[in-house]
């Protein structure tokens, strides 16, 4: 398998640390070399927040500069605007429809950006724009949109169902489990 390289993006709370641990969780098992970065940004201050996970059979870092993500995955669509130039030429960016104003457009010095999902396709991405949200509702809690996200990037990736739902097992607290397993298959 060649390298794959996916940026997580979102903002502070949102779950990009759980899903970089479940991605690395899927590699790791399936017997690849793993690397995964720390969160950056203002994860506790509801910032921008971004990790990046690499995998191969040899990673020597974790960090992705611009041009080598092969995935972007985004839990707000502003978001996924942000980091756009860290995609591939015909990468994929999964991002959710959500969006959360950021400080400036709250404060009204800005409005909310218009057309981010036209831009993003406009820029010869390949964009899954999906509404993790309402799926995160319909299996019982919100907080499950990273891993409805993971649910529609499985599809995408070499590793089966069984190896999904043994990271996932690895990985979430058994309380959480079953309404994240029913997020991921509502994606997936």
């Amino acid at each position: 398998m060649d390298k794959i390289s996916i940026m997580i993006v979102g903002v502070g709370g949102q779950g990009a640390l759980l899903t970089s641990r479940i991605l690395g969780s899927v590699f790791m098992n399936a017997g690849y070399d793993v690397k995964v970065s720390e969160v950056h940004g203002m994860s506790q201050r509801g910032g921008s927040v971004v990790t990046y996970v690499k995998c191969a059979d040899k990673v020597y870092s974790p960090m992705i500069g611009e041009g080598e993500a092969d995935y972007i995955l985004a839990f707000e669509k502003l978001e996924a605007a942000r980091y756009l130039p860290y995609l591939k030429p015909n990468g994929v960016i999964i991002t959710d429809l959500l969006e959360i104003a950021p400080a400036s457009v709250g404060k009204g010095r800005d409005a909310y950006p218009a057309g981010i999902i036209e831009k993003l396709e406009q820029s010869g991405a390949k964009v899954i724009a999906m509404d993790a949200t309402a799926i995160a509702k319909e299996a019982g809690n919100v907080k499950s949109v990273n891993v409805a996200i993971l649910g529609r990037l499985a599809k995408l990736l070499p590793f089966s169902y069984e190896e999904w739902m043994a990271s996932l097992t690895e990985q979430i607290r058994e309380q959480f489990l079953e309404v994240n397993r029913k997020a991921f298959d509502l994606a997936y």
